[in-house]
């Protein structure tokens, strides 16, 4: 559709309200206000409206898959020489402050999805706890480092969460008990 065809004027680049499709007077853009409290700059192709769409249809099987490769990148992705495994955790760990800083809000997302799934505030509190533990612990020079490395919050977390939604039944068992038997 070229700008010929359209009905009334054609709104400037960023135009509109994260993703809905109406465009307004353009009274804002010349006044340089917001619209609803927002400023539609902010957000010109709608990415916002799309992601929050995205998560929506999540099942609760989908949003631990992500986790559990979140939780693996950050503390298991790399194995080291005599068998030990670090994560991204570790490495960008050892930029001073903004490392941990960065690390911590990432970290943060799982406990935020715990929340979004129904975890019970205690849960959300020991995952808030081993979270703040890794990022206060972590910003020590050298001794966080290697504490990072150790430690390995975001499986714990992740782990915390699986077992609680399998306990409640939100979850299928990942692991079934079985005992076999030998028919001779």
């Amino acid at each position: 559709m070229t700008s010929s065809q359209t009905a009334g004027r054609v709104p400037p680049f960023g135009a509109g309200s994260f993703g809905t499709g109406s465009f307004g007077t353009g009274a804002e853009f010349q006044s340089g206000g917001p619209t609803n409290g927002r400023f539609p700059q902010d957000d010109p192709f709608g990415l916002r409206a799309k992601a929050g769409k995205a998560l929506e249809g999540s099942t609760p099987e989908q949003v631990m898959a992500r986790l559990e490769l979140l939780a693996h990148i950050l503390d298991t992705a790399i194995l080291l020489p005599g068998n030990r495994r670090i994560g991204l955790d570790a490495i960008v760990g050892l930029i001073p402050v903004i490392g941990d800083a960065i690390t911590t809000m990432i970290s943060s997302y799982i406990v935020w999805e715990a929340r979004r799934l129904g975890a019970p505030r205690w849960l959300i509190a020991r995952m808030a706890a081993n979270v703040a533990i890794d990022g206060v612990v972590g910003a020590v020079p050298l001794i966080g480092d290697l504490f990072d490395a150790a430690f390995k919050a975001n499986r714990r977390n992740v782990q915390l969460l699986r077992r609680h939604l399998e306990r409640s039944g939100g979850l299928k068992p990942s692991v079934i008990d079985v005992t076999a038997t030998r028919l001779d």
